[in-house]
């Protein structure tokens, strides 16, 4: 075991201050990285401030996690000392039921053991997070970062990029498809990129008309201001796809109006109670309403391998991780464009 420098929160109503956690020794299937950079997810927030009633303390946020390999165990191949590495929201899981050898170990049968709060069988209690100098992790939950990408702005990838990728490939979007993407944040940032890539043709759905200018840079080939009825309903039935990454509670029925026959829309954004759904839109045209988190490693390998070939990263802003109480408030209060990235060199400061 080693002592590494790190952030975290001793219960729900506490800042994020400096912690000493201890990482495992290296074993035979291990890879240590140290961090360079780490994403700040909206899910960070909820986990330290026991949002989901779930939380376990100390808590060491941090799932989108860039850095450079330092020391491989004796069974590694695929990686060496220097290499650009990322790690995402797991870092272990079975690997041996179903879903495991099917490529979706986020939905291991036994559960997939989460970069923190997660259970660690290693050392005992739960694991820590990428607020952190240093991770060990099992190489099955090792990322190749291409490096022809911005190593900071690749850092939300790990989790925004694949939790809007996964769907967008799950659904097969394609070039020639109409795809909406509901709410401009940092995953809806993402879900217009990854489209636009894939050659679908993009709409940004928003209450804000002055995030047109920006959606449009992003990649959307036109905006819907979805408080407009006019506009609503010169879209209606028109959408073969619909990424929804509102993060709260909302009606969902003027959106299923959008869908055309047979078409889905998705849900990434909003982890708790919807209002009512009227069932007759769904029934009238045969339409579905359907969930999606995080990708398993092997497809979030090929959002990175994507990424690398479209030079795709995030936007973001870069903050030290002395100012990342305040960041969690700018978040909540959704200022920020469009996601908060930590410069971990400041946690030597």
């Amino acid at each position: 075991m080693n002592t590494v420098n790190a952030f975290a929160a001793h219960d729900p109503e506490a800042d994020l201050e400096p912690y000493n956690i201890e990482r495992r020794g290296v074993k035979d299937d291990d890879v240590k990285i140290e961090i360079t950079y780490c994403g700040v997810c909206h899910s960070d927030i909820h986990q330290v401030r026991n949002d989901w009633n779930n939380s376990k303390y100390p808590v060491v946020p941090g799932h989108e996690i860039i850095g450079r390999v330092t020391e491989v165990g004796s069974n590694v191949e695929d990686f060496s000392e220097g290499q650009l590495v990322g790690v995402g929201c797991m870092v272990d899981s079975c690997q041996q039921c179903k879903h495991c050898k099917n490529d979706l170990e986020q939905f291991c049968e036994e559960g997939a053991v989460l970069t923190y709060n997660g259970p660690d069988e290693h050392l005992g209690g739960h694991t820590f997070g990428g607020y952190s100098e240093q991770i060990v992790v099992d190489k099955e939950f090792v990322l190749n970062v291409p490096d022809n990408i911005d190593t900071n702005a690749a850092a939300p990838l790990l989790c925004a990029g694949i939790t809007t990728w996964s769907p967008l490939r799950h659904w097969n979007v394609q070039e020639g498809d109409k795809v909406g993407v509901i709410g401009l944040g940092g995953l809806g940032h993402m879900g217009v990129k990854f489209a636009d890539a894939l050659g679908a043709e993009v709409v940004m759905i928003t209450r804000s008309p002055e995030k047109a200018d920006d959606a449009k840079r992003l990649g959307a080939d036109e905006v819907l201001i979805s408080t407009d009825q006019e506009q609503m309903n010169e879209h209606e039935g028109s959408f073969d796809f619909l990424l929804n990454t509102i993060p709260v509670k909302h009606d969902l029925d003027p959106y299923i109006q959008l869908l055309a026959v047979d078409a889905t829309m998705v849900l990434v954004g909003a982890i708790e109670p919807l209002e009512e759904m009227h069932g007759g839109g769904l029934i009238g045209g045969r339409k579905r309403v359907a969930g999606s988190i995080i990708g398993g490693i092997k497809e979030t390998q090929e959002m990175l391998d994507f990424c690398g070939e479209h030079e795709i990263t995030c936007d973001i802003e870069m903050i030290d991780i002395q100012n990342i109480n305040e960041a969690y408030e700018r978040v909540v209060n959704s200022d920020v464009k469009y996601r908060f990235v930590i410069d971990m060199k400041s946690l030597k400061n």
